[in-house]
């Protein structure tokens, strides 16, 4: 632990010396639901973009760096991360729910591993269990980004593959023998991937404040489509917020 201690406190002194950004933001986040009738999720969201080199937060996920190295070209580190997942339903929300146990929303942690080339090119892979012992389980995600300008816009678009365990597959979209009925009979899922895509579009308004724009698209493993809940093999989401930069 003392030795934890020091490090956190060396890169402390590094960073004071530093100037800082810190990014806030709020807007509305909708995601999609692939079950058969459940409506869209829509929460408001905040938006917190912040990394001093110990601790970050990038948009609802946060973390704390153990190890890595920052140089002119590039920079990698190891952290501890959480981060909620906004997921699941109730068997009141669809008529194809009933007599379902309710599959609740969760808050994910873990390690994180991410490296960045010219602060443009990134990649991050993350080790994910579930906190709350909703699924009981663990997940694999990889994200490989760059950025792109044009005009006004800047673009950060990403390819996203996560390794999704049976456990959680079964927990999200599978049906138990108590569960059972002729409208969802039984369904015992296995592992798989789920795919996506995305990008961050942002673009300036006036001094520090701008806007920022999140859309995301995947497509869920092909054990979840097969499930008797499920009527669409995607998962749409998107985050629109308006926010302001600090600089100290």
């Amino acid at each position: 632990m003392k030795y934890l201690l020091v490090f956190v406190l060396f890169f402390s002194t590094l960073v004071a010396n530093e100037k800082q950004t810190l990014t806030i933001g709020l807007g509305p986040y909708i995601q999609s639901q692939p079950y058969k009738d459940v409506d869209d999720i829509v929460v408001p969201s905040p938006v917190i973009f912040f990394d001093n080199g110990i601790f970050y937060m990038r948009w609802s996920r946060g973390g704390v760096y153990f190890l890595g190295e920052k140089k002119e070209d590039y920079a990698w580190g190891f952290s501890i991360t959480a981060q909620p997942r906004p997921f699941g339903y109730k068997p009141s929300d669809a008529p194809i729910l009933n007599g379902m146990q309710e599959r609740k929303t969760t808050l994910e942690g873990g390690l994180a591993f991410s490296a960045s080339y010219h602060d443009t090119k990134y990649i991050e892979i993350m080790l994910l269990t579930d906190i709350l012992d909703r699924y009981d389980s663990w997940l694999l995600r990889t994200e490989i980004g760059d950025e792109y300008s044009f005009g006004k816009f800047t673009f950060y678009p990403s390819i996203v593959v996560m390794y999704q365990s049976q456990k959680f597959l079964n927990y999200y979209y599978g049906v138990t023998q108590q569960e059972s009925s002729p409208l969802h009979p039984y369904y015992e899922a296995t592992d798989g991937f789920e795919i996506g895509a995305q990008t961050y579009i942002h673009y300036p308004l006036y001094k520090k404040f701008s806007l920022l724009l999140n859309l995301r698209y995947d497509i869920i493993a092909k054990t979840a489509q097969d499930s008797p809940l499920v009527n669409e093999n995607y998962i749409y989401s998107g985050l629109f917020s308006v926010i302001y930069k600090f600089e100290y």
